[in-house]
């Protein structure tokens, strides 16, 4: 589906918006208080948390390696198919200005022999949002019974594929997650699928088919990985990437959110470019309702008691109900938030991308920027708008299109995009 001629789809959403929102806001509301319910229940049964388990923090300095090898590993659970091998590892990658650091993340691979043609693909799954705080790493709540993304990773183990998901850089390991850094996190998605080719009795190899999947923030990460393949790890056998709801240049998602549902994910932003680039030095910006809101806000889960209170707390909030100074207009905020801008380079790999005409959380116009910005430079993408969908469904809309595109993939059936 193309676009809607200009003024079409914003008409649309100016009837709809109101009660999108009130829907999306009421939606948001029940299914994160089901979720925290559900993780509070199982996380009094779970492991320790990642800050009080000494597995992930990592040895210093780090051992000699290239990104991908592995510091240590060892068996794990995975919840949703008991059938499944999982191991959870801490591997190598880099920062977004290239420091050598560890992330920690998943191996899965399904228990039953894979009967398809060729190796057993293997997936690089990008999460969505799910915080800041460490116990929101996808190592950890995948074991303990509670991440909200588990059916979704389980459909790709169905399909007999081996899938390895990354906690990116500061989710479980030591220090701030770089949320929505974008060069931070397409490093951490590439290096975790090298580690799952290295890690010992995964049956994967340097051969194995990779693939690379991910919705909302796992598109960013998904797209900076197919961006970066070519050049930071172009030993990988590289089939494909399907990234969905991609926020693609975040200084338009912002200026987006300023003022709507999703104020507080902006926020979250401002601490992830923060942590990763701290000559920025967001606290500086900060009146005492910021300050207050980064002290409360820099160990939350999406899917918890207090993080539910705090993004909904914050919806439909302003900027500058947080700051004395709009950092978004200055340049040194400008700078490391285009650094981050996807759509400069063209993926070598075909490229499926989807989203929501109604996302409520990012907007359309800068993802079809992206799809326009591939296309111009060479790339092989296959674009698909979902009507009368917002954020929440896009991603259940995208994940059958998501997987068949994979599949194809991974079966050599040549694509062409509709660029």
């Amino acid at each position: 589906m193309k676009i809607p001629p200009p003024g079409t789809a914003s008409r649309r959403r100016s009837r709809l918006r109101p009660a999108l929102r009130a829907a999306s806001a009421a939606a948001l509301s029940a299914v994160l208080m089901l979720t925290g319910l559900v993780a509070g229940a199982t996380a009094a049964q779970a492991a320790p948390t990642p800050s009080e388990d000494p597995f992930y923090t990592p040895p210093a300095p780090l051992p000699a390696g290239g990104p991908g090898t592995v510091i240590r590993s060892r068996e794990s659970r995975f919840s949703a198919d008991s059938t499944v091998k999982s191991w959870q590892v801490l591997y190598k990658s880099e920062s977004a200005t290239g420091a050598s650091i560890a992330v920690s993340g998943t191996v899965l691979v399904p228990g039953a022999r894979w009967t398809g043609p060729g190796p057993r693909p293997l997936v690089s799954y990008g999460v969505g949002t799910r915080g800041i705080g460490d116990q929101c790493a996808p190592s950890y709540t995948l074991s303990g019974g509670f991440d909200y993304e588990s059916g979704l990773i389980n459909q790709a183990l169905q399909k007999g594929w081996a899938v390895a998901v990354t906690d990116m850089e500061g989710l479980g390991t030591p220090g701030m997650h770089t949320y929505e850094v974008g060069r931070s996190q397409g490093k951490a998605v590439l290096d975790i699928a090298r580690a799952a080719q290295r890690l010992p009795g995964t049956g994967l190899t340097t051969a194995t088919p990779v693939g690379l999947w991910g919705y909302s923030q796992g598109g960013t990460s998904t797209g900076w990985a197919a961006e970066l393949a070519p050049t930071y790890a172009p030993e990988l056998s590289l089939k494909g990437a399907a990234a969905g709801g991609v926020p693609a240049d975040l200084i338009v998602v912002a200026r987006y959110l300023d003022g709507g549902l999703g104020m507080g994910l902006a926020f979250t932003a401002a601490v992830g470019y923060d942590a990763a680039y701290p000559e920025l030095n967001l606290a500086g910006y900060l009146n005492d309702a910021g300050r207050a809101l980064l002290a409360r806000g820099q160990s939350l889960c999406l899917v918890s008691a207090d993080g539910i209170s705090t993004y909904l707390g914050t919806a439909f909030k302003r900027i500058s109900d947080y700051t004395t100074t709009d950092p978004l207009a200055t340049p040194a905020w400008q700078r490391r938030l285009n650094e981050n801008r996807l759509g400069s380079a063209a993926p070598a790999v075909p490229v499926f991308q989807g989203h929501a005409l109604f996302d409520e959380i990012i907007p359309l116009t800068q993802a079809d920027r992206l799809r326009r910005d591939w296309c111009a430079r060479g790339a092989n993408v296959t674009w698909k708008v979902y009507p009368l969908a917002e954020h929440a469904l896009g991603l259940v809309g995208s994940m059958p299109d998501a997987l068949r595109f994979l599949a194809d993939r991974f079966a050599g059936t040549p694509v062409r995009g509709n660029c």
